[in-house]
């Protein structure tokens, strides 16, 4: 009888990827491009061809934002009605202060209390992204190679690859696949995931990838270790494995993702290769 091994890949997704020429349409460019992606995903495809028979489940989130969002540009300007540039980072002061605004007047008390609530919890603070993974755009299509890989996993093993969609909700960052940074009362999608933390409870593996280590792997592993450690004990957490070479940081934000992997470990996750996990997916594929 064969093991039960999820694999879940976190936003593998065009706009995350530094995709050579010959993978990009006319005139599409990445948003958002994480360096060592391209290669990463590549990966992620192979070992799903190679051994994907191994693997019981998997499941893909996707980022799901729209243009106007408390994470990009539209949503704010300078004290002086200028413009704010990606890679800008807000706290609640500088709102206070009037050195940065949002466009809408009446989103100040919102946008302020999200920031207040945001840095209480002390895991980010709002930084303001280039607009990425815009619904509908190609940007926030799949990795053409994952998802020739998952699509022919569909095809031999007669399941569906679960796919779940966050961050379309414009005034709250999401960065993990389970739960946003603040939760709207009023959005269930914003709220800890159960269902699906639930579909990983009977896994004997949990292989984790995808984009990027530094924040959605990071903050998406860190709630699922939570949930694993509330429901099963901390032992459970032994059954986490992240694919060290199927993830990579955003630029600047390195040493994010050296303490994330060590921390995770240090809990009792497993870091391997997807070279190192290939013969264990091959022997439950024999099964």
């Amino acid at each position: 009888m064969k093991r039960s091994l999820h694999l879940l890949v976190i936003d593998p997704q065009n706009d995350f990827c530094d995709l050579p020429a010959a993978w990009l349409p006319e005139g599409a460019a990445p948003a958002l491009p994480v360096p060592g992606a391209h290669a990463d995903m590549l990966r992620v495809a192979r070992l799903i061809e190679q051994a994907g028979a191994g693997l019981t489940q998997i499941s893909v989130t996707l980022d799901a934002h729209h243009r106007y969002d408390i994470a990009h540009p539209t949503f704010w300007s300078t004290g002086d009605g200028g413009v704010v540039t990606p890679f800008t980072q807000i706290v609640a002061a500088d709102v206070r202060s009037g050195r940065y605004l949002p466009r809408r007047p009446e989103a100040l008390p919102r946008a302020l209390a999200y920031l207040d609530a945001l840095e209480t919890a002390g895991r980010y603070q709002l930084m303001v992204w280039p607009v990425h993974c815009e619904i509908g755009s190609w940007g926030q299509n799949i990795h053409a190679a994952v998802r020739a890989a998952y699509n022919g996993w569909e095809v031999a093993q007669l399941k569906v690859v679960a796919k779940l969609s966050k961050g379309s909700n414009p005034w709250t960052e999401h960065y993990s696949a389970v739960m946003a940074e603040v939760p709207d009362n009023e959005d269930p999608a914003t709220q800890l995931n159960i269902s699906f933390l639930d579909t990983l409870l009977p896994a004997e593996r949990i292989y984790v990838c995808g984009e990027a280590a530094s924040h959605c792997v990071k903050a998406s592993t860190e709630h699922i270790a939570d949930y694993l450690e509330q429901q099963q004990g901390r032992q459970a957490l032994s059954r986490l494995v992240l694919l060290t070479d199927c993830m990579s940081p955003v630029t600047g934000f390195e040493v994010q993702q050296r303490d994330f992997l060590a921390a995770m470990q240090a809990r009792g996750a497993r870091l391997a290769t997807a070279a190192e996990v290939l013969p264990e997916l091959l022997e439950n594929a024999a099964r």
